[in-house]
């Protein structure tokens, strides 16, 4: 009977210690996304540029985000995730990175949990950040989210 026991537990000791040891590899990946208006779609001509500092941790689908910018034609009016869109593609907004109805801080900063699609697409590259003003209602500038490989 104990030998019974032991068919059992064993192969479940080591599926729990494999995944766990899975959790704690997959640490939270930081990185950097230039903002330009030659990444809009359609390019936009501007001064503005920017870079959006972005840490993910894949454990809890967290996504962090520090963007600062400069020389946009006016304040920022909006800020957002959109997705899934492969680089030059237009998608509908995601996460909004500032608060709706109030003006955009520079540096903007938030977090967000990402729903189990949301990190597939996040991960895969299907994301972009854009900052909108009001002489540029589609966006001023945007950049690609792609994640390191790894």
């Amino acid at each position: 009977m104990i030998s019974i026991h032991r068919r059992f537990v064993v192969p479940i000791y080591v599926l729990s210690a494999a995944l766990w040891a899975a959790v704690a590899l997959a640490a939270a990946q930081s990185f950097r996304v230039p903002l330009t208006g030659a990444e809009e779609t359609p390019p936009v001509e501007s001064a503005g540029k920017g870079m959006a500092d972005i840490t993910y941790d894949p454990a809890t689908r967290v996504v962090t985000w520090t963007i600062t910018y400069s020389g946009l034609s006016g304040p920022v009016t909006m800020a957002h995730f959109h997705g899934p869109a492969a680089k030059g593609a237009i998608a509908g907004v995601e996460i909004w990175l500032t608060k709706q109805g109030s003006p955009a801080e520079n540096p903007i900063k938030g977090q967000a949990t990402l729903t189990p699609e949301q990190a597939q697409e996040f991960t895969a590259g299907k994301w972009y950040v854009n900052l909108h003003t009001k002489d540029h209602a589609g966006g001023e500038i945007r950049g690609q989210v792609v994640p390191p490989k790894g």
